[in-house]
C-alpha cells in the first residue's frame, strides 16, 4: 500500500501504529536512500560472518523485511523478530509466512526484552527512537546478551557537526524525497511528526556509544548523506 499518511495534517506525533505498519514497506524504501541495497549488504554480511545454525535477533523488526532477506540466504539460522508494535508483528508474521521462513516473532519493547546468547543483533533504524538517556542502557544489554566473538549491526539517520553543512544535506535529502514522489507539504508533516520523537546522534556519537558499552571497535559499513550502517564487533 501508498503511503500517504502525511498528505493530511498531522493532529499526533509520530508513532508505529496501525496506518503506518500499513504502509511502513512504502514509506520506508522510499524515504530511506538505498533502504533495499544497504539490507541486502547487511544480510550479505550476515550469511558470511555467522556460523551454522547461528541465533540472530532483529530488535524493531517492524514488517520483517530483514529477517526474510537473511532467511533467503541462510535457512539454517535461528531467527528472532521483537517489535513493541501489534500491527507491525502481524505483518511480519503474514510475510514469513508466505516466504516460508521459520521466524520467532513477539510483541515487546525491545527495554525490556532480555537477550541471551544470540550470535548477532540487528537494530536498523531503531536506536535513533530510543530516548537518548536509555541508549546506553540498551546498547549495554545488546553487548551482554551476545555470545563471545557475536556482532551488532545497526543502521542510523546521523547528524552533521557543522551547522552549515547539516542543512545543505538536509536539503539534498528532500529533494530526494521528492523525486520519490513526496510533496513538499508531506515532507513538512511528516518533519513535524517526528521533532523530539526520532532524535538522531552523530556519527562519531553513535561509535562512542557501542564502544563505550565494550565492543572492541566498530566499522562503517554503509553511508548515503544522513544515513549509515555499522557494525560492532565484541
Amino acid at each position: 500500500m501508498k503511503d500517504k499518511i502525511f498528505t493530511k495534517p498531522i493532529d499526533k506525533q509520530f508513532e508505529f501504529d496501525s496506518s503506518v505498519a500499513s504502509v511502513f514497506d512504502d514509506m520506508i524504501g522510499r524515504s530511506v536512500p538505498f533502504y533495499d541495497v544497504s539490507l541486502g549488504l547487511i544480510a550479505d554480511i550476515l550469511s558470511k560472518l555467522l556460523p551454522s545454525n547461528a541465533k540472530l535477533i532483529d530488535l524493531g523488526c517492524s514488517t520483517a523485511t530483514s529477517l526474510i532477506s537473511i532467511y533467503n540466504l541462510r535457512d539454517d539460522l535461528r531467527l528472532f523478530g521483537v517489535d513493541n508494535s501489534e500491527a507491525m508483528i502481524q505483518l511480519a508474521s503474514q510475510k514469513s509466512k508466505a516466504y516460508g521462513a521459520g521466524i520467532d516473532l513477539k510483541v515487546c519493547d525491545i527495554l525490556e526484552y532480555e537477550l541471551d546468547n544470540f550470535d548477532a543483533v540487528l537494530l536498523n533504524y531503531t536506536l535513533q527512537f530510543i530516548r537518548p538517556i536509555k541508549r546506553e542502557t540498551l546498547v549495554k544489554n545488546i553487548y551482554n546478551g551476545l555470545n563471545d566473538n557475536g556482532f551488532f549491526i545497526f543502521s542510523e539517520k546521523i547528524i552533521y557537526e557543522d551547522k552549515k553543512f547539516a542543512k545543505q544535506m538536509i536539503e539534498i535529502y528532500e529533494q530526494y524525497k521528492e523525486n520519490q514522489g513526496y510533496s513538499r507539504y508531506e515532507i513538512s508533516q511528516k518533519r513535524e511528526a517526528l521533532e523530539n520523537v526520532l532524535i538522531p546522534y552523530t556519527e562519531e556519537e553513535n561509535k562512542t556509544l557501542v564502544l563505550k558499552a565494550g565492543f572492541k571497535r566498530v566499522e562503517s559499513i554503509f553511508k548515503w548523506g544522513n544515513f549509515m550502517s555499522f557494525i560492532a564487533f565484541k
